[in-house]
């Protein structure tokens, strides 16, 4: 993949095992690292690995996938990890595929996706919804972090150094595992988790937007390779935060994301 955009045509992970009894292996490159610490994965890129596992497990290759639920269970390293998931709650209309991601013996990143059975032409859909148009350019990427320079960032509103809501499209420069093709489901969560980071109401290099989940509704997958953020962030005095994000594509609405969050001032040091 070359958008010619500068940034080393690779991938996010390397797989380095096939999958047996104890799930896949991967090494996580730099373009995993997020802007938190040094050495520590964007939730972005864990999601989408969990959701390729969450597909792989399934069965039913044209079932669409309605919700996934990560929940980071702790610091995700950028090394080597392992990923396993299997059908928890099989179903002729829907099931429900449970994931993990571990660091060594330490699980750090888990996913339950609900898949749901689909049908052409079953019902008439609801009319497509109007989204913002594709800036012409790239925006300058001023967070720390691999991540954030592995994505190319097109905001309508808003922007880095802009606080409150954003609109922004994305695409990704590198893929998702190295030698595969990306599919929809993994172009959506390896952005959703940017809602929080996208809509931010205080400066980042002030404070910490930790969100131990993010949380992604679909009713139809993504055609494209570019998915659209309208992000917003509310906080409360004490601390805790939730941002919320419209998802579409160039053809409409997609669905939503939610990330609860816990906000608090930076120390001096971290970041």
């Amino acid at each position: 993949m070359d958008y010619g955009s500068g940034v080393a045509a690779e991938a996010f992970f390397v797989r380095l095992a096939d999958r047996d009894a104890t799930g896949e292996r991967f090494r996580a490159t730099e373009h995993t690292e997020g802007p938190w610490g040094a050495g520590l994965q964007h939730g972005g890129p864990p999601a989408a690995l969990l959701g390729r596992a969450a597909e792989a497990a399934s069965g039913n290759d044209s079932w669409i996938t309605a919700r996934v639920a990560v929940d980071i269970l702790g610091p995700i390293p950028v090394g080597e990890l392992t990923v396993r998931a299997d059908v928890v709650r099989p179903g002729r209309s829907v099931e429900l595929i449970q994931a993990e991601l571990r660091a060594g013996e330490r699980a750090v990143a888990a996913a339950r996706a609900w898949r749901i059975r689909t049908a052409p032409d079953v019902v008439k859909p609801t009319a497509p919804t109007q989204v913002p148009p594709l800036p012409d350019t790239a925006d300058q990427v001023t967070w720390p972090g691999g991540y954030v320079a592995a994505i190319e960032w097109r905001y309508a509103v808003g922007g880095f150094d802009v606080l409150g809501p954003a609109t922004v499209w994305t695409r990704p420069r590198v893929d998702l595992v190295a030698g595969e093709s990306m599919s929809p489901l993994q172009r959506v969560l390896l952005v959703a988790d940017s809602g929080n980071g996208a809509s931010s109401e205080l400066p980042l290099s002030d404070f910490l937007f930790i969100n131990p989940e993010v949380s992604v509704h679909l009713h139809r997958m993504p055609v494209g390779e570019w998915i659209g953020l309208q992000a917003s962030t509310a906080i409360s005095a004490d601390g805790v935060g939730l941002a919320e994000s419209r998802l579409f594509d160039r053809q409409g609405a997609i669905g939503r994301g939610a990330q609860p969050l816990l906000v608090g001032p930076r120390e001096p040091g971290v970041g």
